[in-house]
């Protein structure tokens, strides 16, 4: 018989492979969400539109995003979690392998679309798994650990793509995404545990999360408060080239370089929010309206712009804090409160490219950005500040009701 110590190493690293192999998947959207922002040029000169227009299909993206995280919520409200995921990183490699076929600039803006609707539920899905499998007071990190494939996708798998991209066009760009995510596949079916069903599960269950106040306060949180990133994100590399002066073959080393801000910042993020959630959600919201205005000042000098890029993607500090808080405030409506924190960021995502396409169209130049994102999150700030307001009212006390570590564990 194994001791109590064995049993515990043993299932330490069965969850270590279980986030890992989340993790790959994370590593593949990622990817394939951020690589389009690098070959903008590429994909608007093909096409034959402007910059801004080709932004249009980061949009499109997004709002996939949007749109598929709570439909698919709702629909495999009673599938087990194992099986949603297969089915969605299947779904997401063929989004991709269409964008690389995609003919014309309307029907690469139809595929993103489709390419983006199993985004957020991924996530969502992934990141309840994640955090069932430790202890109450490592959630966060469990967080953290799987979405660093997220984030290790800036550093890593956007300047691998987008020099894929450039060199043998961008439609190789989504066929690599897509063998990641065939990749994934293998990897969550040999990994991931399979157990039951939630118990009780439905639709009428997980849509009732949208009659909470506080739920609809933390998505607004990161909606707007998260859009900075993702205004100076959007145009990085014509605002690399035609402000910072930088050359366009090394556009996808300060990709990688915000890539490393986006894993010190979901390192940290996670960390502090198992200490203090509330407090890292309020301190990331004012660092990010700093880093967001310095971006803009740094941004006429190729080194002082890539030291700005690196802060900005230090932002993404938020990103584990809100999915805590998300599942907190939810009840037993989890799964559809975890996939609206994707939609929320994709919302941002959408947000800040077209607020940022209209300060650049308007002539307030590419830096411009920079202003842009840190009045988003400021915007993100109010929005927090009556969440708090709210919660310290007596009457209708918030009800958290989470599901217990280890609860969905296989002996």
């Amino acid at each position: 018989m194994r001791s109590i110590a064995e049993v515990e190493t043993a299932y330490a690293v069965s969850s270590g492979w279980a986030e890992l192999a989340l993790a790959v998947g994370g590593f593949g959207i990622g990817t394939g969400e951020f690589v389009t922002m690098g070959l903008l040029p590429n994909v608007a000169g093909d096409l034959g539109v402007s910059v801004p227009t080709a932004g249009h299909v980061i949009s499109a993206y997004a709002l996939g995003v949007v749109i598929g995280a709570p439909l698919i919520a709702v629909i495999a409200a009673r599938w087990a979690r194992h099986r949603l995921l297969l089915a969605l990183m299947a779904f997401f490699a063929a989004g991709n392998f269409a964008s690389a076929l995609a003919p014309g600039y309307a029907s690469l803006m139809t595929v993103r679309f489709v390419a983006g609707l199993p985004h957020g539920a991924y996530f969502g899905v992934a990141s309840l798994v994640a955090a069932s499998l430790v202890p109450a007071n490592q959630r966060a990190r469990a967080i953290g650990r799987m979405m660093l494939g997220l984030t290790g996708a800036t550093l890593a798998g956007v300047p691998l793509a987008t020099w894929i991209g450039q060199t043998f066009g961008w439609r190789a760009a989504f066929v690599l995404v897509g063998a990641i995510g065939v990749a994934t596949c293998v990897l969550i079916s040999r990994c991931v545990p399979s157990v039951a069903p939630v118990k009780g599960a439905s639709a009428a269950r997980e849509l009732s999360a949208l009659g909470r106040k506080q739920v609809w306060l933390t998505l607004g949180v990161g909606s707007v408060g998260f859009g900075g990133l993702f205004c100076v994100l959007s145009y990085i590399a014509p605002t690399l080239t035609q402000v910072s002066g930088l050359p366009e073959r090394y556009v996808p080393l300060v990709l990688a370089v915000f890539g490393a801000g986006m894993i010190l910042g979901n390192l940290l993020g996670s960390w502090l929010a198992d200490r203090s959630l509330m407090r890292t959600i309020g301190g990331v919201l004012m660092w990010n309206v700093v880093v967001l205005c310095l971006f803009s000042v740094a941004a006429r000098n190729p080194w002082t712009a890539t030291i700005a890029v690196f802060l900005v993607g230090t932002g993404v500090a938020i990103v584990p804090a809100l999915q805590l808080r998300l599942m907190d405030v939810a009840a037993d409506a989890q799964t559809l409160a975890a996939a609206l924190n994707h939609s929320a960021f994709n919302i941002a995502n959408a947000l800040g490219a077209w607020l940022g396409g209209v300060a650049i169209v308007g002539g307030l130049g590419w830096a411009s950005t920079g202003w842009v994102g840190a009045l988003l999150a400021v915007g993100g700030l109010v929005i927090f500040a009556w969440s708090l307001k709210e919660e310290r009212k007596p009457p209708g006390a918030l009800v958290q009701c989470v599901e217990s570590p280890g609860a969905n564990r296989v002996g």
